[in-house]
């Protein structure tokens, strides 16, 4: 795993497909994994987006997607049957012609013939992947991923789809990672609005984000501060806890005056 710049921060993007997350019939878990597991590695996924088993559709997003970010990772449509079109759909976008992979075909035939499972032209489906295309390892049930320049094409069953990220991690290259400090206000978002605003405006370098929080009876708000710099991060918090502060002594000051 090699770093960027800390001027230069490593971005991303996903591509979940399948018509059962749009039905609502599949309760997508990938997202927030690898959210997740980029937080951690330094890369900022800054965009998420969601497609029907529709070549066009997938074609249009993943040229979208891998001309903005600097990588791009798909879930879904790499299995056995007739609907599974991601491969067609990034050999369209790249231009290549989309083929049984010679490798993928013997990891495969050894797989079910060691199962005593017969090797059906369906099965054979999982070896199809774009001319060139690099594999993303399978522990779980052997069929591989692949990858196409900064496109990572992964299995969408979350148990492969994370042990596939898993192997791909490690290649990738990472950006400083993002901190993060907590400050509790005892004010709503409409009392800390307009000084929160300002508090953004003289530290650039972070992102203050505001989560309001309702407990039956009075608002709350948990205002989150995130920097990659820890300097920058304190003062940021400082100035937070101080605007709180000065808002408590005010109100106090107009309930007694």
């Amino acid at each position: 795993m090699s770093s960027a710049s800390p001027s230069s921060p490593v971005t991303a993007a996903m591509l979940a497909i399948g018509d059962e997350l749009l039905s609502g019939r599949t309760k997508d878990k990938n997202i927030g994994h690898l959210a997740d597991v980029l937080t951690m590695s330094g890369i900022d996924l800054k965009e998420v987006r969601i497609v029907a088993d529709d070549e066009p559709a997938i074609v249009e997003a993943l040229n979208a997607l891998r001309a903005r970010y600097d990588y791009v990772f798909t879930s879904g449509g790499i299995g056995p049957t007739h609907d599974d079109i991601t491969a067609d759909a990034v050999s369209v976008a790249f231009d290549l012609p989309c083929e049984h992979d010679a490798d993928a075909l013997r990891i495969l035939a050894d797989m079910y013939r060691a199962r005593e499972m017969e090797f059906t032209e369906a099965r054979k489906r999982m070896a199809r992947m774009p001319r060139g295309a690099q594999h993303i390892a399978n522990p779980v049930s052997v069929a591989p991923g692949f990858i196409v320049e900064n496109v990572y094409v992964m299995a969408g069953v979350p148990q492969v789809f994370q042990a596939m990220l898993d192997n791909v991690v490690p290649t990738l290259k990472t950006g400083a990672k993002m901190m993060s400090q907590s400050v509790t206000s005892q004010f709503g978002e409409g009392d800390i609005g307009t000084p929160l605003s300002e508090i953004q405006k003289a530290h650039p370098e972070t992102s203050i984000g505001s989560y309001p929080k309702y407990d039956g009876q009075r608002f709350s708000t948990e205002i989150v501060v995130r920097a990659r710099d820890a300097h920058l991060l304190e003062a940021a918090a400082r100035d937070v806890a101080a605007m709180i502060e000065n808002i408590a002594k005010a109100k106090a000051s107009s309930t007694f005056a």
